[in-house]
C-alpha cells in the first residue's frame, strides 16, 4: 500500500536512458533528421556554427602537429597513426559541439534525396559552411602566429607544419582530388558512426578510426586544409629572421628556399580546388547517395 502523500517527493527512479543503437535503416534516417536539420537553421547560425567547426579541426591540426615533432626517427606508420589519432580530437570536438563541417555538409545530398530541400538551399548550406569554416581555420592560425606557436622547440613545430603544406601543394590536380575522395569517405563515416553514439565515449571512439585512418594515409581533407595551408604561407611570409634560425631548421639544414613551392597559388589551385571537388563526391555520392539509394529510397518513394 502506497502511504505516501501527494506532497511528497516522489521516489520513482527515472528511466535509465536506453544505449541501444538505431539499426542501418535507422540510422540512415537519423542522419538524414539531422542534416535536415542543419541545412534549415537561420543563414546567421548556420555561420556561427561553421566558425567552431573550422576552428575545431584547425585545433585538432595543431594536436596533431605537436605529435610530430622529433617523430623523424620512428617508424613511419606508428608516427602517422599517432598523429591521425590526435588530429580526430578535432572532429570529436565538432560531433559533440554539433558544429558545422562543410565536408560533413555534403550529406544534405540525403535530404535533397528526398525532396526535403531544394538545390538552392543545399547549395547555400555548404556555400555558408565553407566560409564559415575558413574564416575560423585562418583565425587559429593567426592567433598561433602571434603566440609564436611555430618557433617552439627552436622552431621544430613550423618545420613540420611547412613540410606538410609543401608536401600537399605538391600533389598533381588529380591526384588531389582522388585523394579528397578517399578523405570525406572516411570523415562522412565517422560522422555517420558517431550519429548512432549515445555517451560522448560512444562518439568520440567512433570518430577516432575512421579519422586516424584518413590522416595516417596521407588523404586530403579541404578543411584541415584551410587551416594547414594559411598556417604555412603565413610562416613562411611572417615567421621572421628569428624562426629561420631556429635550432631544428639549422640542424636540418634547409631556408626559406627550400619552401619556395609554396605559393597562395598553389595552396588554392594545386590543393584546395581539387580537394573540395574530391570531398563532395567523397560524401556526398559514396556515403549520402549511396546509404539513402539503399536504405531510404523505398520509404520515401512510397511515401510519395
Amino acid at each position: 500500500m502506497n502511504t505516501a502523500s501527494p506532497d511528497s517527493p516522489s521516489t520513482t527512479a527515472p528511466a535509465p536512458t536506453s544505449t541501444r543503437i538505431p539499426d542501418p535503416k535507422g540510422l540512415a534516417a537519423a542522419v538524414e533528421d539531422s542534416m535536415f536539420a542543419k541545412a534549415t537553421v537561420r543563414p546567421g547560425q548556420m555561420f556561427l556554427m561553421a566558425l567552431t567547426g573550422g576552428g575545431f579541426i584547425a585545433l585538432g591540426f595543431v594536436f596533431m602537429v605537436t605529435t610530430q615533432q622529433g617523430m623523424a626517427a620512428w617508424p613511419v606508420g606508428i608516427s602517422k597513426a599517432i598523429g591521425g589519432l590526435a588530429f580526430s580530437v578535432g572532429l570529436g570536438l565538432v560531433v559533440i559541439s554539433g558544429s558545422d563541417l562543410f565536408t560533413g555538409t555534403t550529406l544534405t545530398a540525403m535530404p535533397r534525396l528526398s525532396r526535403r530541400i531544394s538545390t538552392g538551399r543545399m547549395l547555400t548550406h555548404w556555400g555558408i559552411s565553407f566560409a564559415g569554416n575558413l574564416v575560423g581555420s585562418v583565425t587559429v592560425a593567426v592567433l598561433l602566429l602571434l603566440a609564436g606557436t611555430h618557433s617552439s622547440n627552436g622552431s621544430a613545430w613550423g618545420m613540420v607544419v611547412l613540410d606538410i603544406t609543401r608536401s600537399k601543394v605538391g600533389h598533381d590536380w588529380h591526384q588531389a582530388f582522388f585523394l579528397g575522395v578517399l578523405a570525406n569517405l572516411a570523415v562522412c563515416l565517422a560522422v555517420w558512426v558517431a550519429t548512432a553514439g549515445r555517451t560522448v565515449t560512444d562518439k568520440a571512439l567512433a570518430v577516432a578510426g575512421p579519422i586516424a585512418l584518413f590522416v595516417a594515409s596521407g588523404f586530403e581533407h579541404s578543411v584541415a586544409n584551410m587551416f594547414m595551408l594559411p598556417m604555412g604561407l603565413l610562416i613562411k611570409y611572417g615567421a621572421g629572421a628569428g624562426f629561420w634560425q631556429g635550432e631544428a631548421l639549422q640542424a636540418a639544414g634547409v631556408g626559406p628556399d627550400a619552401y619556395a613551392s609554396i605559393t597562395l597559388t598553389a595552396a588554392v589551385w594545386d590543393n584546395l580546388i581539387p580537394v573540395v571537388l574530391g570531398n563532395i563526391v567523397g560524401g556526398a555520392i559514396l556515403v549520402g547517395a549511396y546509404f539513402w539509394a539503399a536504405y531510404r529510397r523505398d520509404g520515401v518513394s512510397a511515401q510519395q
